[in-house]
């Protein structure tokens, strides 16, 4: 299975008239959030594949339309954002939430944004980063049973604590996400946030069963089990 990883970044290589020659054989699209629905319209409507996306804690304006009054995100104001035109769009939202992918059998699940740093929209502490997670433990031993794992990938905008992030309060990592590792055991953990200047920089960390990338810009992610490991998780 090959998924083309975005985020925080538009890369000239993804956003151009040669994507399908060059992405035209990925099975789906995943995005760890801070780019905007217009840069998804453009993949999705180019390579005509299924994208799963997260928001970050940048590009913001149309996050309203995803969020319910009733949500974990409550401390966000969607009515500031209804006003907003959603443009033309077919990715779908999954931040805190678990999606099994039907064509490809690939279970993916979501926790955007980034640690609170300026009590901005769509910042967490570490309280709250934890109860979203507790949200989706339901559909996620459904999982277990039904499809003999919990999950294959796990979404994230920030990076865990201490893998991948930065001393900063901004780019802090969530040591829920160490726990979520622990317990569901993904095969991997894609997150962005963490911008990579230096494009030999170090992308993989592993932390247990879990392989973590930082996908910044893009990040084309080949793995031929993904998806068809029934007893991966067990």
């Amino acid at each position: 299975m090959k998924i083309l990883c975005i985020s925080d970044a538009t890369d000239p290589l993804v956003y151009s008239e040669n994507i399908a020659s060059r992405y035209g054989d990925v099975d789906l699209v995943i995005s760890a959030g801070d780019l905007g629905l217009k840069y998804y319209e453009f993949i999705i409507s180019t390579l005509n594949k299924p994208l799963y996306f997260v928001f970050g804690n940048h590009n913001l304006e149309h996050i309203g339309h995803y969020i319910k009054g009733d949500s974990p995100l409550s401390h966000l104001n969607p009515a500031e954002n209804s006003s907003q035109l959603l443009p033309p769009f077919g990715g779908e939202f999954i931040d805190g939430r678990v999606r099994r992918d039907r064509k490809s059998g690939i279970i993916i699940a979501g926790l955007g944004g980034s640690f609170r740093y300026n009590n901005g929209p769509h910042q967490f502490t570490e309280r709250q980063m934890f109860k979203r997670m507790v949200k989706m433990v339901p559909r996620l031993l459904f999982n277990r049973i039904v499809h003999g794992r919990y999950l294959d990938i796990l979404v994230t905008h920030a990076a865990p604590l201490g893998i991948g992030d930065d001393t900063d309060l901004c780019h802090r990592g969530f040591s829920t996400f160490l726990t979520f590792m622990e317990r569901f055991r993904p095969k991997y953990l894609v997150h962005g946030h963490i911008h990579l200047i230096d494009h030999n920089a170090n992308r993989h960390h592993m932390y247990k069963q879990t392989q973590i990338i930082n996908i910044y810009n893009s990040y084309l992610l080949d793995d031929p089990h993904l998806g068809k490991e029934a007893g991966h998780g067990k």
